[in-house]
Order: C-alpha cells, then structure tokens, then sequence
C-alpha cells in the first residue's frame, strides 16, 4: 500500500540521517554543544538539516494524501522527483555556498508541493 509514498519515505529517512550525521560530527569537531558557535560551516549545516525538517514531512502527507485518494502515477513521480532533487539540490548548495543551487532546490520544492496539493484535491 502507498509504494511511492513508502519509497519516498524511506530516501527521506536516509537523506535526513546524512544532513544530520553532518551537524553531529560538525558539532564535534566544533566542540559545540547547542547552538553554532562562532562557526559558519555548522551554521550551514544546521540550517540544511532544518530546512529539509521544514519541507519534507508536508510533502510526504501530501504525497500519501494524493496516494491514498488514486492520484495518477504520473502525478506522484513527478511529486517524487521534484522533491527529490530539489532537496538534493538545496542541501548541496547550503553546504557548498552555491545560492544558485538553493534557488533551483527550494523552486523544486515548491513545485513539488504544488504538485502534491493539486494530486491529492483533483483525485
């Protein structure tokens, strides 16, 4: 029941682990406890793990949602896969300091938020 959703959730699970085994080594190395210190690099990582918490979990209800109700395929690939590569893409460019790659993440979320509340009303 719900492949796609189950898939998607499950890459999430991996991708979150990575952003946040980043912030906890980073942490380490920093010798900061709570907060970011004087350090950008954990600033940085902190605030890509952040921002994915902030996204993706409406976007995998949504997902379910869309899912759930017998949205086309189509719709849920393409819900998948911009989210997907948009948090890829938006991680990277936190951590790297490539705005243009977080402008093209956080576009791709939107999209595919957009694409999840228009699947799971229309189906």
């Amino acid at each position: 029941m719900l492949p796609i959703t189950t898939l998607l959730a499950a890459l999430a699970a991996v991708a979150l682990v990575g952003l946040s085994f980043s912030v906890s080594l980073k942490r380490m190395k920093a010798g900061t406890d709570i907060g970011t210190g004087d350090d950008p690099g954990l600033l940085r990582r902190i605030r890509a793990q952040g921002n994915f918490v902030e996204y993706v979990p409406l976007a995998l209800i949504l997902c379910a949602l869309a899912e759930f109700r017998g949205a086309s395929p189509a719709a849920l690939w393409t819900l998948a896969g911009l989210l997907v590569v948009g948090r890829a893409a938006h991680a990277t460019g936190m951590l790297s300091g490539s705005t243009p790659l977080r402008a093209i993440g956080i576009m791709a979320t939107y999209g595919a938020l957009l694409t999840g509340a228009v699947a799971a009303l229309s189906a």
